[in-house]
């Protein structure tokens, strides 16, 4: 099973950018897809409802904001576009259960605006935390995906000096991290690949992406039940149109 993962930056902005062939090449069994920055009955139709696929969209209650998009060919069990009841109104979360896992797509808040957004952010990462260990707890398998905002170790950016006092690479923000992995979920990338210099974003007012000066904000986890069925965990960084990159795992079904 192939699962691809993608911060396109404006669904309506990388559909004119060949985002349909280039998800035709692909091929996934799931596609999951962050700020898609548009509402449901905004997105192209040939998006909206891909031959082969189920379509899932949460979009936030302010338009040309935050946004994702789950494309699926196994219909999932149920979706769920928040946590217990909480953080549904940025279009930031699905949920969906298959038989062997629950998959997360997931845009989690950015922080660098104001320490009231970085404050939403880590009380964001809070109730995430609590739904994967619920269902942990309960021995279900999860599989969680999307653009996290946050570099969780200095590997994972070209520049860590530089930045260990901004948003996306704070303690805080790093040690909610340390917290997923003490709790049982695993970075697939990390599992197959140690050194550092692969990035999933990069900053295009400064074209970083020419020097591949990044951040590896983008990351698939499995709950450690899984891990020994992931045979692959990969970043796409030659798939333009996104000031982000494709990311993705080849897991055993």
């Amino acid at each position: 099973m192939r699962l691809l993962s993608w911060n396109v930056n404006g669904i309506r902005s990388v559909h004119k950018k060949g985002f349909c062939e280039w998800f035709g090449d692909e091929s996934p069994d799931i596609l999951c897809i962050q700020e898609t920055k548009a509402q449901e009955d905004q997105i192209p139709p040939e998006i909206r409802s891909p031959p082969g696929y189920h379509a899932y969209f949460s979009s936030a209650m302010r338009k040309g904001y935050s946004g994702v998009a789950l494309f699926s060919r196994e219909e999932p069990l149920s979706i769920t576009r928040d946590f217990n009841g909480r953080f549904g109104e940025e279009g930031r979360i699905i949920i969906a259960e298959y038989p062997s896992f629950t998959l997360f797509d997931i845009y989690f808040p950015n922080g660098k605006s104001s320490p009231e957004r970085l404050a939403y952010k880590m009380a964001f990462y809070d109730a995430f935390l609590s739904s994967v260990r619920g269902m942990i707890e309960e021995g279900r398998s999860v599989v969680v995906c999307g653009d996290v905002n946050t570099a969780h170790q200095a590997i994972d950016l070209a520049r860590p000096k530089e930045n260990v006092k901004i948003s996306g690479f704070l303690p805080e923000e790093r040690a909610a991290l340390d917290l997923w992995i003490e709790s049982g979920l695993v970075d697939t990338f990390r599992f197959f690949t140690e050194e550092g210099g692969h990035y999933t974003y990069w900053d295009l007012k400064t074209r970083a992406r020419d020097r591949n000066v990044g951040w590896r904000i983008d990351y698939f986890f499995v709950s450690s039940d899984l891990a020994g069925a992931v045979q692959d965990a990969f970043i796409l960084p030659d798939v333009m149109g996104s000031d982000h990159c494709p990311i993705g795992i080849e897991i055993e079904p």
